[in-house]
């Protein structure tokens, strides 16, 4: 009895064993199909993961490239709207490529191609670049690269400007070639005015060649602005060359206007002893005038810089003697100062000849300098060593607008790049597109 339940009782631990190892291997079984099923659809998740995140970092790069190129298409646009002057398209896109690909600076970007157009009759210049970049992650779904392109139109438009050309035409200026370079800048100058002007009347230039004095006309003899003796000076009208010498103190140094039968306030007639520069021409859009003007600079005379400088400011002036064109909002006014030398002679004054001093014209320079400025004019102020006898002048770097607008030559030739160089900074540019 004992026996047999013995044996029953082992024979049911027995069948609990099996079942509790049969338990255990099936959830092992499990747990291993589990993992691997998990395993599996981790792995099959990724790919996605994977494909969107190597899309956003290859794209993120893409923009990044692109930026950079839109960044230098528009500087190159308006670097070749600035400086275009009508080349040949050849010459254009020479340019505009040689100074993108120097400005450009995202290695990522291959097979780069920049195009340059320009359209003179909107006096527009057109960038486009195109390029690529190579892809990352994205390679995977068979997308080796992202393409880029980019476009970007300068327009080279300004504000409207009145310039007066205030010339040294003295007898220094005979010397190492001066005047031809002069004519040859003045006519650079006004080349690059003229294209740049989208509008009659958007740029107005008036030219007043100097010496000691100024050349107003032989027909404004009749004038009643003009007195014809002053200080033990009389000269006969139909003998005058039209010339004026300076007004007297303090009227010389300002634009007032001329009052009949106010003595101080009228324009005393002169006959320079070495000649009469030729006439200022007035504000105006007549090129060919303009033009033919400058080809009659002559050197010849002394040097008066106030008389040069206070006629450059009558002729911006909306009151008489001149009579400039009021200007509107938009308008600009500026004076281009050039000469080679310092201050010799003025109507009171002549150094050469020992009477008085350099020191006593130059204060009437420096007045007449800051009643220019002070009326809201731009003034830039060249000076012309070629002899090493003018050495930088304090007056006329003080007399510009600022230290960017004196400028120091060493030799003529550079007369023609300068003026176009203010030409240029007078162009007020934009990106268009």
């Amino acid at each position: 009895m004992h026996a047999c339940l013995r044996r029953s009782i082992l024979r049911r631990s027995l069948l609990r064993r099996s079942l509790l190892g049969r338990s255990i291997q099936t959830t092992h079984r499990f747990r291993q199909a589990t993992a691997a099923n998990v395993a599996i659809t981790f792995g099959l998740l990724l790919i996605p993961v994977m494909l969107g995140v190597g899309s956003a970092i290859d794209y993120s790069r893409a923009g990044a490239a692109r930026a950079a190129m839109q960044n230098t298409a528009d500087a190159t646009a308006l670097m070749a709207a600035k400086n275009w002057s009508g080349d040949s398209t050849g010459q254009l896109q020479q340019s505009a490529s040689a100074w993108f690909t120097a400005n450009f600076n995202n290695s990522n970007v291959n097979n780069l191609q920049v195009a340059a157009t320009s359209n003179p009759a909107s006096n527009t210049v057109n960038i486009t670049a195109t390029g690529s970049i190579g892809t990352s992650l994205l390679g995977i779904v068979g997308i080796n690269q992202i393409d880029l392109s980019v476009a970007s139109t300068a327009t080279a438009g300004i504000t409207k400007l009145q310039v007066a050309l205030v010339l040294d035409n003295t007898g220094s200026m005979a010397e190492y070639g001066k005047i031809s370079a002069l004519r040859a800048a003045t006519h650079q100058m006004l080349q690059r005015f003229q294209k740049v002007a989208q509008n009659p009347g958007d740029i107005q230039v008036a030219i007043v060649p100097f010496t000691t004095a100024v050349n107003v006309g032989q027909g404004n003899a009749n004038a009643n602005w003009i007195k014809w003796s002053y200080d033990s000076v009389t000269v006969s009208p139909t003998g005058w060359t039209g010339c004026v010498a300076d007004r007297d103190q303090n009227y010389d140094a300002q634009t007032s206007a001329p009052i009949a039968g106010n003595i101080a306030t009228l324009f005393p007639a002169n006959n320079p002893w070495l000649g009469c520069p030729p006439q200022v021409m007035t504000l105006t859009s007549d090129w060919s005038a303009l033009n033919n003007l400058a080809d009659q600079m002559t050197p010849l005379g002394e040097t008066n810089l106030t008389i040069g400088l206070v006629w450059g400011w009558q002729a911006l002036t909306t009151t008489g003697p001149l009579n400039a064109p009021a200007p509107d909002t938009s308008t600009s006014r500026v004076i281009v100062f050039m000469t080679d030398g310092f201050n010799t002679a003025n109507r009171w004054t002549n150094v050469l000849f020992g009477n008085g001093t350099t020191a006593q014209i130059d204060a009437r320079t420096q007045l007449v300098c800051q009643n220019i400025k002070a009326a809201g004019i731009t003034v830039y102020t060249i000076q012309v060593d070629t002899g090493g006898d003018s050495p930088p002048s304090t007056l006329l770097q003080n007399c510009a607008s600022s230290v960017g607008n004196w400028f120091y030559l060493k030799a003529p030739g550079e007369l023609v790049k300068t003026f176009d160089d203010i030409a240029k900074n007078l162009s007020h540019l934009r990106v268009a597109k």
